[in-house]
């Protein structure tokens, strides 16, 4: 495992990171979540990527019950904070009261002290940004936060707020990216570089498409997410025929490079330095040490013309997360 800095912190974090979206908050069993976290410690995983939303609050109480039998240093946990937590639509958003609620309580679920990266999910246009960047502030000011970062926010949003509290407010960003979605390529990658704010990427395998277990013409697996009848704007983006051909003509590009799918998938996006993580999922030991094989892999220049011209015409940008990223920015008066 191979590890790099995250944005301006001191924070050293494995290329490969753990998540628990769809997966340990109630997706799989809780023997399985432990088993899936052994091995990622077995694997030279030490970043954990959460979030209060997920199983509202189970997937946070999942991974404080497992963790707290490990040395707090010997994992760097990550967080967010944004969504509804209960019935009372409400009880969500980046309000000063909500984060200084949600922060309390995500600390309890997690059985620590403090959260190593606590991120804003999404951007909260109902707040005034002046005074979700205080909150935030603050909770890093108490202790119970070492550093800040984001999730699927605009250049807008993030400049906005840069403009407010400097370069030194955040250190990550967590947009989706993968060989199939590469919108952040187009002007966030530039304005995180230039303001030292590493990435963090969600969903580098295209919720699933590039491990290649769904084939063009046949019926999705047995209980894999997209025979769900209710699929996620971001399973939208990316599930489509075209992306379905663009996998089978990469099949042979990792083939001729001695590699499966997921191991050229995730290389391919850990080839850019200004990505410091690239977070999996896993409802298998012998999954997360698959994955865990593509850190330090180096893609050779023919390889990545290949992948180029793998994906043709496939269209890697389109309509943003706007189910999630909200445009605009409220400010004080």
């Amino acid at each position: 495992m191979r590890f790099r800095t995250l944005g301006s912190s001191d924070l050293e974090v494995s290329e490969i990171s753990l998540g628990s979206w769809l997966t340990y908050a109630g997706g799989i069993e809780a023997d399985q979540t432990r088993a899936c976290t052994d091995a990622a410690f077995e694997a030279g995983i030490n970043f954990f990527d959460t979030a209060n939303v997920y199983g509202r609050g189970a997937a946070e109480a999942a991974w404080g019950e497992i963790l707290s039998s490990r040395p707090r240093d010997s994992y760097i946990l990550a967080t967010k904070v944004w969504g509804q937590m209960s019935d009372d639509p409400a009880d969500r958003g980046l309000s000063a009261a909500q984060i200084a609620k949600q922060v309390d309580a995500s600390l309890a679920r997690l059985q620590t002290d403090y959260i190593d990266l606590y991120q804003a999910h999404r951007f909260d246009p109902d707040v005034p940004l002046e005074e979700t960047i205080e909150a935030l502030q603050a909770v890093v000011t108490a202790g119970t936060a070492r550093y800040l970062g984001f999730s699927e926010w605009t250049v807008e949003q993030i400049q906005a707020a840069l403009d407010i509290a400097g370069p030194d407010l955040f250190v990550s960003s967590q947009p989706q990216y993968s060989m199939l979605w590469q919108a952040p390529e187009a002007e966030l990658f530039a304005l995180c570089e230039a303001n030292d704010i590493s990435h963090v990427v969600w969903s580098p395998l295209a919720q699933g498409l590039l491990t290649g277990k769904y084939r063009p013409g046949q019926p999705f697996p047995a209980g894999s997410r997209f025979t769900n009848e209710t699929m996620s704007a971001s399973m939208e983006i990316v599930m489509s025929d075209e992306n379905l051909e663009a996998v089978e003509r990469l099949r042979p590009v990792a083939a001729d490079a001695g590699l499966s799918l997921p191991e050229l998938a995730l290389a391919w996006v850990l080839r850019r330095d200004e990505l410091a993580s690239a977070i999996i999922g896993a409802s298998r030991p012998e999954q997360v040490h698959a994955n865990v094989a593509a850190s330090g892999i180096q893609l050779s220049p023919d390889v990545l013309s290949a992948v180029d011209e793998a994906l043709g015409d496939v269209p890697v940008t389109g309509p943003t997360l706007a189910k999630f990223a909200t445009a605009g920015v409220s400010r004080r008066s």
